[in-house]
């Protein structure tokens, strides 16, 4: 039976207050709606309550932290929703390289309707007062990818395989978010690309640490000469 995996709440999550979750939800769905043309800001914040039926204080009190808060439940709820659809497939059938497509494609596919949406959330985040937030939610999402894929690395590929599927993962969002293909096929065939080139590379690497190996032996009783002559 496959394994599903679903994330740990952050500290964000838990420290929002509780029985408030319809209301969030409600609220940003409206957010939504307006940030095309207005940006991710605390008056829209306000207007989506509004807009939602509820009175001004509803913002603060669902999200303490305003446009923080509300991004963070974005995100969280974005993961939350990739993790739920991968759930329809297969991965354990999967050679990883597709399982790894699978996910990433699906993260970004669910955005279609809110791509300027992200395209202002990608620039509120460049900002310092986001920065940590956005590292934090990308690790988040990255993490998220590679448990579903079920990889269990625990020593330095555990890192490394994380800042290459980051690198994978932010350069095919920027590219989908220009890409005006009939169903972002061009964009899949980037990331198709990236996905190969991050293969080669480990490949490459593989080979070095083959052939290290089998010269190890050499490379020892060369220092022992040197030794000895000393």
């Amino acid at each position: 039976m496959q394994k599903h995996f679903q994330y740990p709440r952050t500290l964000e999550e838990i420290m929002l207050p509780p029985g408030l979750a319809c209301e969030r939800k409600r609220i940003l769905r409206f957010f939504l709606s307006r940030v095309p043309s207005e940006g991710w800001t605390e008056s829209v914040l306000q207007s989506a309550t509004s807009d939602a039926g509820y009175e001004e204080t509803m913002a603060r009190r669902a999200f303490p932290r305003g446009v923080n808060d509300l991004v963070a439940t974005y995100l969280s709820e974005a993961d939350a929703a990739m993790l739920a659809g991968l759930r329809k497939y297969k991965l354990s059938a999967m050679p990883i390289r597709d399982r790894i497509k699978t996910a990433v494609k699906l993260r970004i596919e669910q955005n279609s309707e809110h791509r300027e949406a992200i395209r202002r959330l990608i620039a509120l985040q460049s900002t310092p007062q986001y920065l940590m937030q956005a590292l934090s939610a990308l690790h988040r999402t990255i993490d998220s990818i590679w448990r579903a894929a079920d990889d269990k690395s625990t020593d330095f590929n555990f890192y490394t395989k994380r800042v290459l599927l980051a690198g994978i993962y932010c350069s095919t969002t920027l590219f989908w978010l220009n890409d005006d293909s009939t169903g972002s096929t061009a964009t899949w065939h980037f990331l198709d690309q990236r996905i190969s080139d991050v293969m080669n590379i480990q490949k490459v690497r593989v080979n070095i640490e083959e052939k290290l190996k089998r010269l190890e032996p050499e490379i020892a009783k060369f220092f022992q000469t040197l030794a000895t002559r000393t």
